[in-house]
């Protein structure tokens, strides 16, 4: 759009006001002379340089700031752009394309994050699991390329309460009875699902340079013994298992009074194997974890068997697959990989306490 008449002949004025009080266009050509000039900064004006012999003085006029005012103003002025605009038509298609593109981006966006949620399974499952769980989810991967096994290891009673709270999870696998007693009376697990899959040991492991020897439970009371490790009774199936055998050697009172209560059974392997403590209480599958740094002082007999029971969580998005998971463990490809991280099979695989 141009410009009013109006502000165009005053726009052109003013220009024109302004050139003139510059000096006239001054050549670069040493052969042309300049002519004197006037500087607006100071009171008289400058004299040119001294005119050389045969050469003669030039003076542009006023004709030549015209010219370029006039090509200045049609520059400013003019209406024509550079990059004139699309037709209507080209417009409208171009926009019903963006619109076309955008919707299609939020379409695959929001289908993307589902499509994958649907191949991953989560597996809470207890501490004690960690190594030999990995394994037997490497291994069901590779018999079932489009899922992908999650884990989420813990304390059990505290994978639990995760679970009821709704926390994700698919399968959840306990290191004790109680914790999946608890599951069933918060109506966690899915009904016929719980058995037993795995049996363990409960040991007294001791730093791997430690010259400390234990002939029974009752060595704990020892005026040498300053820190026991093991799990809190509370939350963790090792510390009630833990509890148990104390109570029944009758040293309960003596050795829970120097005790280091673990949020885990790893934690309390780590103690051991650190230093921080004299001996510590841990599954037999946890001392081989790291042969290289404790040993195994005692095996200690329990009240009850130690036994592992799995599950199918009750609000399983992909309870198919979960049951699939489960029967993986219970089978002799699974079972196999249990046996290598030092797991035995447990003596009924068909527990449905729930």
């Amino acid at each position: 759009m141009r410009a009013p008449r109006r502000l165009r002949a005053r726009y052109f004025s003013e220009s024109r006001a302004r050139l003139s009080a510059f000096p006239p266009f001054r050549s670069f050509d040493p052969s042309i002379r300049q002519s004197p000039t006037h500087c607006p900064l100071l009171s008289s004006p400058t004299p040119a340089p001294p005119p050389r012999c045969g050469v003669m003085q030039h003076q542009h006029s006023s004709e030549t700031r015209s010219v370029i005012t006039s090509r200045i103003l049609r520059l400013r002025l003019s209406s024509t752009s550079l990059f004139p605009a699309m037709p209507a038509p080209v417009r409208s298609a171009r926009r019903l394309f963006l619109r076309l593109a955008t919707l299609s981006a939020l379409v695959v966006g929001f289908a993307a994050p589902a499509a994958h949620a649907a191949d991953e399974l989560v597996v809470s499952a207890a501490a004690s699991l960690t190594n030999a769980f990995k394994a037997v989810g490497d291994a069901y991967e590779k018999q079932h390329p489009g899922t992908k096994i999650l884990f989420n290891f813990g304390a059990s009673d505290v994978l639990m309460q995760q679970i009821a709270k709704g926390a994700p999870a698919d399968v959840f696998a306990s290191a004790d009875q109680k914790a999946m007693d608890r599951a069933a009376a918060e109506r966690v697990i899915a009904d016929g699902t719980r058995r037993d899959f795995a049996a363990n040991s409960l040991v007294l492991i001791v730093p791997a340079d430690s010259r400390a020897t234990f002939g029974s439970l009752r060595d704990l009371s020892a005026p040498a013994v300053k820190r026991v490790a093991f799990g809190d009774p509370a939350s963790v199936p090792v510390g009630r298992y833990t509890e148990g055998a104390l109570k029944a050697a009758g040293v309960w009172n003596d050795v829970s009074a120097k005790g280091v209560l673990a949020a885990n059974v790893r934690q309390s392997l780590d103690y051991v194997a650190r230093g921080e403590v004299e001996a510590g209480f841990v599954f037999g599958t946890d001392a081989a974890v790291m042969p290289e740094r404790v040993k195994v002082a005692l095996t200690v007999p329990t009240q009850t068997p130690i036994t592992y029971p799995i599950a199918v969580v009750k609000d399983s998005r992909h309870a198919a697959a979960a049951q699939g998971f489960v029967a993986f463990v219970l089978s002799p490809a699974g079972q196999a990989v249990l046996a290598k991280y030092g797991f035995r099979p447990a003596a009924n695989g068909a527990s449905a306490a729930n």
